[in-house]
């Protein structure tokens, strides 16, 4: 591989300047991200430490309801004494206190009151007071039973459908919500004798109105969980009341004492993970907050990229500035290069009169004056009889010089239109056209349009043979015309169907020519007629000559003008292209050929 000067500049460059800057935003980026991981874990720390502690005073304030029955003397007196010991009136008392009780909170959603005393039980469910029931098996309950035997007066059951104690309360199933239950023992303060079990269902609306202040929706996640695992609260509201089995809650679990946050990544979550212990009467308990590295690293990538583009802007300019520089060092070199190949082909003439004064310029004036001596000893030697041979066969192509036929059919049809044969010379004119575009060799690639013309004029010559015996129908999209194809693709097709498709007694005869676009890459051209058409056997033998090796001498006089355009678009368009033959239904021929809508650029500028 040949490495030019401006390649090598530009390489140079791109050296220099991406490396130095691309490390220099590396390890901007690896800061920037330390320091925002930093910043994130404190301050997501102070929050949930805040949220917590708040959550705590919550819980305590809800916790501490079982107690206010112990300052009313006349409700404990039922509790030791019973109900049904004067009925009426301390069944008064117990609606009294579950009233005042399920007033205070607008979380509540219902209240359960167990007196050991007589097995009787009551709810409060929505307001709505129940009658006294009994309730013999009270230590079924998972929660009444473990409370007996623990030093404190209450246990709390994790979030749950929210259920009728002792199948008293009416609870419709369209109003079945999830409840966070405190279950709390009434003891003979002082003494340690069960005097009941007082249970208060809330609603999580004022936790989540806390917990929601502590994250930000749709972006970060945040759990509040208990020693077992048992989501008391979480940002996807599906996973309430259930347990946590994902390992990063395991991860948490063993955390040091003091530890804050930790890095994590699995199939599900790639973040920064930052948690926290409640204290006291929920010391078991945990809050955690999951932040996304998409969301906290959001700033630094935004930093990042807004330095790419200012580094591919200052590259662009600097680029930009090197190819300037570039082509102005390398552009007399080129001249000089240029003009020596000029020498190769025989052309002892450059064509330029200073390459500058450094040392190309010195090149370039030691360069013309040796072509100059050359020549000179060329003319000497040989020029003149170089030239002399050049007029002769200048002299014998004056002979056949086409134009002599243009004049001649310019002046045939002037004097049919002077004798008004009209017919005359429209046929002069579309045959004119079709030598004219058939004799000059300038151009081997054409546009669609050009080709077009040509076999509209080679269809009207045969038009006014035929007179009322053929048609013909051009149907061409119009996006079509502008392409590029070789030359002389159509008419040698078209001109098959009058040699080989019409007999003498051609009678309503007609072709049909479409181009258009089959995709965005390829145009599909037919050609069709309605003439003898070829057998089954003609016509699988014109495909297999058409598509084999064989010497065109062998070949049958229809296949030969196929064969030719077929090997022509496998040169240009290099075995992209597709020549088809098939026979119609209703009789007749159709040539189909697919090409691309672009021809390959070695072959166009050839």
């Amino acid at each position: 591989m040949r490495w030019g000067i401006r390649k090598k500049l530009i390489i140079f460059l791109l050296l220099v300047t991406v490396l130095p800057f691309g490390t220099a935003i590396t390890v901007t980026y690896f800061y920037t991200t330390k320091s925002l991981n930093e910043q994130s874990v404190s301050t997501n720390y102070d929050l949930i430490v805040k949220g917590k502690e708040e959550l705590t005073v919550y819980l305590n304030d809800v916790a501490q309801m079982s107690s206010v029955p112990y300052r009313y003397t006349p409700f404990m007196n039922v509790m030791r004494n019973g109900v049904s010991s004067n009925l009426a009136v301390n069944q008064e008392e117990v609606r009294r206190v579950l009233a005042y009780l399920f007033n205070t909170r607008p979380e509540i959603e219902q209240m359960h009151l167990y007196i050991h005393e007589g097995k009787e039980s009551y709810t409060n469910y929505h307001s709505r007071i129940s009658g006294r029931a009994t309730y013999e098996n009270i230590f079924s309950h998972p929660y009444y039973g473990p409370l007996t035997a623990i030093e404190g007066y209450s246990l709390i059951e994790p979030p749950h459908e929210i259920y009728s104690y002792n199948n008293i309360s009416v609870i419709p199933n369209s109003q079945k919500v999830n409840v966070l239950s405190f279950h709390n023992v009434i003891r003979d303060v002082p003494l340690a004798d069960v005097l009941g079990f007082l249970s208060i269902d809330i609603n999580l609306s004022r936790i989540s109105a806390i917990a929601d202040r502590l994250y930000t929706k749709d972006v970060e996640d945040l759990y509040i969980m208990n020693e077992k695992g048992m989501i008391i609260y979480s940002s996807n509201g599906n996973e309430i009341g259930k347990e946590n089995k994902q390992k990063w809650f395991e991860q948490v679990k063993r955390e040091p004492e003091g530890g804050k946050s930790f890095e994590w990544k699995d199939e599900h979550f790639s973040g920064v993970i930052v948690h926290e212990k409640f204290t006291d009467s929920f010391k078991d308990w945990s809050i955690v907050k999951r932040t996304p590295y998409d969301v906290l690293y959001k700033g630094a990538r935004e930093t990042a990229i807004i330095n790419i583009l200012i580094g591919l802007a200052t590259l662009v300019f600097a680029l930009l500035g090197t190819m300037f520089v570039s082509f102005k060092l390398t552009a007399p070199i080129k001249v000089l290069i240029g003009n020596m190949k000029k020498v190769e082909k025989g052309e002892f003439k450059a064509d330029f009169e200073s390459l500058g004064t450094d040392e190309i310029g010195m090149l370039g004036r030691h360069f013309k004056l040796m072509i100059a001596k050359i020549e000179e000893l060329i003319e000497r030697e040989y020029k003149l009889e170089i030239e002399n041979k050049a007029s002769q066969l200048r002299v014998l192509q004056s002979q056949i010089n086409p134009h002599f036929l243009y004049n001649a059919f310019q002046s045939i049809g002037t004097l049919a239109l002077k004798l008004n044969a009209v017919p005359v010379y429209s046929l002069l004119t579309s045959l004119s056209t079709i030598m004219r575009y058939s004799m000059n060799m300038k151009e081997d690639i054409v546009p669609f349009t050009s080709e077009l013309n040509h076999v509209k004029s080679y269809l009207l010559l045969q038009k006014q043979r035929f007179e009322e015996q053929f048609e013909f129908e051009l149907n061409i999209e119009e996006e079509v015309k502008a392409i590029l194809l070789p030359k002389m693709i159509l008419q040698p097709v078209v001109e098959n169907c009058f040699k080989h498709g019409f007999d003498q007694s051609i009678g309503n005869a007609w072709i049909q020519i479409e181009a258009y676009h089959k995709n965005d890459k390829m145009i599909l051209i037919s050609i069709k007629d309605n003439g003898m058409g070829p057998s089954d056997e003609q016509l699988e033998k014109i495909r297999m000559e058409l598509f084999s090796g064989n010497s065109k001498a062998d070949m049958q006089r229809e296949a030969i003008g196929l064969k030719n355009i077929y090997d022509r678009l496998q040169i240009y368009y290099h075995s992209q292209a597709n020549l088809s033959v098939n026979r119609n239904d209703e009789g007749g021929f159709t040539v189909t050929i697919l090409i691309p809508t672009v021809i390959p650029k070695e072959v166009e500028h050839s």
